[in-house]
């Protein structure tokens, strides 16, 4: 197993160099994406059952794809952590659509592995050399998203923006948002916050679950994620001020009222969800610089997870 990298407080200015060249990219990858996916068809057909695999970042895009794909009304869709994906051999899946931007994580390959030749596998991948190219019956090759650093941004937010495209979701706003939260400065009380806790609804919960994991691999930082709803039966009670809320989407009746009393920082942009995911990479990024921490190498995180004996 590869050894983890850590980062002591201390670092220059140039920490997370490779994640902030990256997480600019976005828009124009995002692009790309969109584009490739109109001209391919390598997905999953409308009405087949169809159940997505992915670890860490990729597990959360796989979450907002099935959601979204459900939603289309184009079939049963169910997402996996790749580790804990067994069941799918008996549940009579049509197709695997396997997340992964290294194409090496441990968990994924013995999975791809023990499903080759019983069902069709379908990996979105953004290293085009890595071992899942020779498991997959199709590939959907992004290599153009693919990342140097640790901290994953935009080989995500690319790989969901080719699957949300071929469910029929329109992301032509997505674009010019996400150029506007880019160019934005990082407001002072996001800088300075306790605490975030990150809400969505539908194929937005798997976009705030993904922002949790950001700003906890990137800051070190105290972050929680719910489906929006969920919020108030319990999480809410620890919303205080100096600590933020932010909700991915649709706005939700009643939630703004409701943690306006704790003095939390509320914050719902109304901009496109994919966009809010790329602030917050922006935010993370800051936070990170401002804590002498450098998010493109972590404590304790590798590139990819790839498990000894």
């Amino acid at each position: 197993m590869s050894q983890p990298t850590s980062q002591a407080p201390g670092s220059s200015a140039s920490a997370g160099a490779h994640m902030d060249r990256e997480l600019q990219s976005q828009p124009a990858v995002w692009r790309r994406a969109i584009d490739q996916a109109t001209a391919e068809n390598l997905l999953p057909a409308v009405g087949e059952r169809v159940a997505v695999i992915g670890c860490g970042t990729s597990w959360f895009m796989a979450q907002s794809y099935a959601a979204a794909r459900e939603s289309a009304g184009q079939g049963l869709t169910d997402a996996f952590a790749a580790s804990e994906a067994s069941v799918v051999a008996g549940r009579g899946y049509d197709a695997v659509v396997a997340i992964s931007r290294s194409g090496t994580t441990t968990e994924v390959l013995e999975l791809m592995t023990a499903l080759k030749g019983t069902l069709r596998l379908i990996a979105v991948i953004g290293d085009v050399e890595s071992p899942a190219m020779g498991l997959a019956d199709a590939v959907v090759a992004l290599p153009y998203a693919d990342e140097q650093s640790v901290v994953q941004t935009r080989f995500a937010t690319a790989a969901l923006a080719y699957l949300l495209t071929s469910v029929g979701i329109d992301l032509e706003q997505a674009i010019p948002d996400a150029e506007a939260a880019l160019a934005e400065e990082v407001a002072a009380e996001l800088l300075d916050a306790e605490q975030f806790t990150f809400l969505g609804t539908g194929w937005t919960v798997g976009l705030a679950h993904e922002a949790g994991l950001k700003m906890r691999e990137g800051v070190q930082g105290w972050t929680e994620s719910y489906p929006a709803m969920e919020y108030r039966h319990g999480p809410i009670s620890i919303a205080a001020p100096g600590r933020a809320v932010w909700l991915f989407g649709d706005d939700v009746p009643g939630l703004a009222g409701d943690v306006a009393p704790t003095g939390a920082d509320y914050v719902h942009t109304r901009r496109h969800p994919l966009a809010d995911l790329a602030q917050i990479h922006k935010i993370t990024l800051a936070r990170a610089r401002a804590r002498g921490l450098d998010p493109d190498l972590p404590r304790n995180l590798t590139r990819s997870v790839i498990l000894g004996s």
